[in-house]
């Protein structure tokens, strides 16, 4: 095991031009220095590729561009291209292991972010005899600013409400505690989880329900992202209010028969992944799975019902 290993940064662009240039430069200032930075872009109309090339030859070392396939596969399904792409290609990108973190075109990486979380990959791999062989996931906490970067949040775990400590897999199944851009994996997990599913709501939840089930989930309680909020965010962090009886909307909530979208989604996926690992899941997750399915049901109670079930298991 390298003590200095390089690492593969992925990146996936889509009319970014307007911030990408200071994300780019965040990472380009990291204080390790042994990565490449794998840029894929899906279909941008803007000036963003313009930008990626220039940097492309700027950095001829620090950034691999992808050529254009002509394909849209949207942010999940080019996050999904991209890893295999890496797993393939290791010898082209100069990587010995597979190592891989995850960043969007819009935020700004703090300076160490690279190295701490590298530190906790290669002491966990130390640690275990057996962790090389063992999935693992590195994930951190983030600041949430505004387009301007002016700070909103200094930790957005606690302004979204997250249950942290929720990290069981049969928890993870229903909620998702792992944002994408925060994300290092090894190569163990890479392979583990690809192709990711077609049903996976989005690519890192999908990867932290393969780390919970068969490896290991490592939560860092810092902020290593400044987090940008704006007009374009993909998915964005809101703040969390907690739902009381007083309200009128939790009781409209608890009663509706119409059905919640997410949580059908949740269905499909719980669903796909049973399809896919169930052979090798413990009893106890099977049947997690299971209850999580069951909110596919297109009736809102019976949905709400499975929901407050799957998470008391």
């Amino acid at each position: 095991m390298s003590v200095n290993p390089r690492i593969a940064i992925l990146l996936a662009t889509y009319n970014g031009s307007k911030y990408l240039a200071e994300q780019l430069d965040s990472i380009l200032n990291q204080s390790y220095e042994n990565f490449v930075i794998v840029v894929r872009d899906d279909g941008s109309s803007d000036d963003t590729v313009a930008l990626l090339n220039d940097y492309a030859v700027r950095q001829a070392d620090k950034v691999h561009l992808l050529e254009n396939d002509g394909t849209n596969r949207g942010a999940s399904g080019s996050f999904s291209f991209l890893i295999e792409y890496v797993l393939e290609n290791k010898q082209v990108l100069g990587l010995a292991d597979a190592y891989m973190m995850f960043c969007d075109q819009d935020d700004i990486w703090y300076e160490e972010k690279v190295e701490k979380q590298l530190a906790v990959m290669l002491d966990v791999e130390r640690d275990d005899v057996e962790a090389e062989a063992c999935p693992v996931l590195i994930h951190s906490d983030l600041q949430v600013v505004s387009e301007q970067k002016s700070v909103i949040a200094k930790s957005l775990v606690r302004y979204q409400g997250l249950e942290i400590d929720r990290n069981r897999f049969p928890n993870l199944v229903i909620s998702n505690l792992v944002t994408g851009c925060t994300v290092l994996i090894n190569e163990t997990l890479a392979l583990k989880s690809v192709p990711v599913s077609k049903q996976a709501i989005m690519h890192d939840w999908w990867l932290a329900l393969v780390a919970s089930a068969f490896g290991k989930l490592i939560f860092l309680d810092t902020p290593l992202v400044h987090y940008r909020q704006h007009s374009s965010n993909t998915i964005g962090a809101k703040e969390f209010i907690k739902p009381t009886p007083l309200r009128r909307s939790f009781w409209q909530k608890l009663v509706s028969r119409q059905p919640n979208e997410h949580l059908f989604e949740v269905a499909r996926q719980a669903a796909d992944f049973r399809y896919r690992f169930g052979k090798h899941l413990t009893v106890r997750d099977n049947m997690g799975l299971r209850i999580s399915s069951c909110m596919s049901a297109r009736i809102g109670v019976l949905q709400r019902v499975f929901y407050r079930i799957a998470r008391r298991f």
